[in-house]
């Protein structure tokens, strides 16, 4: 069975979402002169969005930077965002630059031509120069901290949010997991025995910081308080109890 429909409200834009998976990936897989490298922290990334890459002298990717024509896409660069918390299917997105290489110093300097951003939600082509416009996500940095530590230590806090998703949604549920947050909502992975889906919880307006997230998310804790319990759940809890 395949995933389920997702939901997505008060998401953030396709270029900002680029820009965060970019800043919070660790790790990235070059293609470059029908090779590929997988390298682990040895980029950075600027303001307009170009990756600063550290490279052995005997990489290929030094080669390519030298050899291409400027100007002409020579390399593929591509990230995964992982969820911090372990959930069933834990890519969030993918994004993809293609582009060319040019020498700075010691380093590679990577300027993309084309983006492509991939989230269940669907791909996108984003626009380079909204690309290079657009800032990560306030939270982005924090943001593996925040949903382990919600996961591990309130997993009570978790269930009550569950009032504020349809009950049609929860049907068949035997998990519920933070998969992702940013400053405009929180995003919960519903995992059933064979399928999963996901359904997001906006924020009432945008989080600027960590101290604005945990007004909002005190807010959402809020209406769920005055919600009532979802069958799915009641009838989930009641099974297990037997």
């Amino acid at each position: 069975m395949g995933d389920d429909s997702h939901s997505w409200t008060a998401a953030p834009a396709a270029a900002e979402r680029a820009r965060s998976v970019l800043a919070a990936a660790w790790s990235c897989s070059v293609t470059a002169e029908g090779t590929r490298e997988e390298l682990a922290g040895a980029h950075t990334v600027t303001e307009d969005g170009r990756v600063l890459v550290d490279v052995p002298e005997d990489s290929a990717l030094a080669a390519a930077a030298i050899c291409a024509p400027r100007g002409e896409p020579s390399a593929v660069l591509e990230f995964a965002d992982v969820a911090p918390v372990p959930v069933r299917d834990r890519i969030r997105a993918r994004l993809w630059l293609a582009g060319w290489f040019a020498a700075r110093g010691e380093r590679l300097a990577f300027t993309p031509t084309r983006v492509v951003l991939r989230q269940p939600s669907g791909t996108v082509v984003v626009d380079p120069g909204e690309f290079a416009a657009a800032v990560p996500d306030p939270l982005t940095t924090a943001e593996s901290r925040l949903l382990t530590h919600l996961a591990d230590c309130h997993a009570d806090a978790v269930e009550r949010l569950t009032r504020l998703v349809d009950s049609g949604s929860l049907h068949g549920a035997v998990r519920v997991r933070p998969l992702a947050v940013d400053r405009h909502g929180l995003t919960l992975r519903i995992e059933r025995a064979r399928a999963h889906g996901d359904v997001r919880l906006a924020f009432h307006t945008p989080a600027d910081d960590i101290a604005q997230l945990t007004e909002r998310m005190h807010a959402l804790l809020g209406q769920a308080a005055a919600a009532s319990c979802p069958r799915a759940l009641q009838r989930q809890r009641t099974d297990g109890d037997r």
